[in-house]
């Protein structure tokens, strides 16, 4: 059985995190700055309380009596509490004998042939444990995106306006940025283990490494684009946040409402249906929030009973960072046509292409992951860079099929034929509006060579009966 090092990694950070913003915040009270005061306590408390509504939802400690566990997390204890339970648990594995076991069976990630299944016996402490790091994994992704991250972006800002960084500022932005990556590195884990959850899966260090670097250039990138941003145009950063937050809330609630599925009702027998709208919602708000900052690993879909996407869709992934770098570009751009005098010492075309450099690096260790350190990658239908150039593909056939040059050629079609293609274009049509974006079998059809040689084969053939009937 593994140490629950994962468990003390994210109470240390949440600890340190909060210790520092409770130090910082009584410090803008003694200079007189209540607003910073008020915006550093509330980037506090607020994903405080929400990490101690997720563990004891996931515990469903209001169904048990446990009174004092419960007070503990009224105080903002319960993490703590929760990780000491979480090493008891760990060192009393062997000493008590387990009254009864589960069996579990895993497939093992193919190395050539056929997977095969592994069963393995899973004891009561061990399912405890389990629990633990599911909630932990799960906590540490709110308190980095609804907590450190719009913390570092606070901190960052009133650095640039104050013109200096003090001891308590930048310590707490050092662990707020620390939080954030730990909680993108738990996310992506995360979304490996529910996407391939019959499978046994087994994270390496350089894919931990991998994930690590492609996560702190990509969020530190897109906090500080976001601060240069609003230091000039103070007016114009929260349509753009709002812009972006509303984009991803609403996203899978749209999709969800194209598919024309029931209301979920399976979350949690205990809930309502008022109460299970109020658990999606805070699930969309998270995601929402994830996406402000980084791409999503686990991506949100309401019509499935886990209420996670478990495809792997390269090409909402390349839209994303397509759509991200313009955005990161643009709001760069505007920083450096409307910055005032207080950036005359900084050298600001430099600065420019250093950020975009940072986010193409990040860009590159995503594909360093997804190709080489991903720990199921062989059950990839199609590898990262197959997927993105299935996208470029894609967009050059929409590209393509507008042009003027195409359009002659379905003159010297005779009427059957076209019959034949509109009967084929309704019917892949229909086809693809059974999901609601295109996967790879799709992109394999439409770069298939085969298909285009046979289709200039029939239209040489025809423009050959026609000349000769001349």
């Amino acid at each position: 059985m593994r140490l629950p090092s994962s468990i003390f990694v994210s109470v240390s950070l949440f600890t340190a995190e909060t210790t520092a913003a409770l130090y910082l915040s009584s410090t803008y009270r003694s200079a007189g700055d209540q607003i910073w005061q008020g915006l550093t306590l509330l980037f506090t408390l607020v994903p405080s309380v929400l990490v101690q509504l997720t563990l004891t939802f996931i515990h469903r400690d209001l169904g048990r009596d446990r009174p004092l566990v419960l007070l503990l997390h009224i105080l903002q204890f319960g993490p703590i509490v929760r990780c000491l339970e979480a090493f008891c648990i760990y060192g009393s594995v062997g000493r008590v004998e387990e009254p009864y076991v589960s069996i579990t069976r895993k497939k093992q990630i193919p190395r050539g042939g056929q997977p095969e299944e592994v069963e393995r016996q899973v004891g009561q402490a061990e399912g405890k444990l389990f629990t633990h790091r599911a909630a932990f994994a799960r906590t540490s992704v709110i308190q980095a995106f609804l907590g450190s991250a719009p913390q570092l972006t606070l901190q960052l800002y009133i650095c640039i306006l104050q013109q200096g960084v003090s001891i308590g500022r930048g310590t707490l932005m050092v662990i707020s940025l620390l939080s954030i990556v730990y909680g993108a590195l738990r996310c992506n884990i995360l979304a490996i283990k529910i996407k391939y959850d019959d499978y046994e899966v087994d994270v390496r260090p350089m894919a931990y490494l991998c994930i690590f670097l492609w996560r702190s250039f990509e969020i530190a990138t897109r906090v500080v684009v976001l601060v240069l941003f609003s230091s000039v145009l103070q007016l114009w950063v929260l349509p753009v946040v709002l812009l972006n937050f509303l984009v991803f809330f609403l996203y899978p609630w749209i999709l969800f409402w194209q598919s024309h599925s029931p209301f979920p009702e399976n979350i949690e027998k205990t809930l309502t249906r008022v109460g299970t709208t109020i658990v999606l919602c805070l699930l969309t708000f998270l995601y929402a929030g994830i996406n402000m900052f980084c791409w999503s690993a686990v991506q949100v879909k309401l019509n499935d009973p886990d209420l996670i996407n478990k495809s792997q869709n390269w090409y909402r992934m390349a839209v994303y960072y397509m759509l991200r770098f313009v955005e990161n570009a643009s709001l760069l751009l505007l920083w450096f046509i409307y910055k005032t005098d207080f950036y005359k010492l900084t050298c600001a075309p430099l600065l420019v292409l250093q950020l975009l450099v940072a986010y193409a690096i990040a860009i590159f260790f995503m594909l360093v992951f997804y190709q080489f350190c991903h720990p199921c990658r062989r059950l990839f239908t199609s590898s990262m860079t197959q997927g993105l150039w299935n996208c470029s593909s894609l967009l050059c056939l929409m590209c393509n099929s507008d042009s003027p040059q195409n359009r002659p050629i379905g003159k010297s079609l005779s009427p059957t034929t076209r019959q034949e293609t509109a009967n084929d274009g309704a019917h892949d049509t229909a086809s693809d509006t059974t999901d609601d974006l295109p996967n790879e079998t799709m992109y394999d059809m439409l770069n298939d060579t085969t298909i285009y040689d046979t289709t200039n084969e029939i239209c040489d053939g025809i423009n050959g009966d026609i000349n000769h009937s001349d």
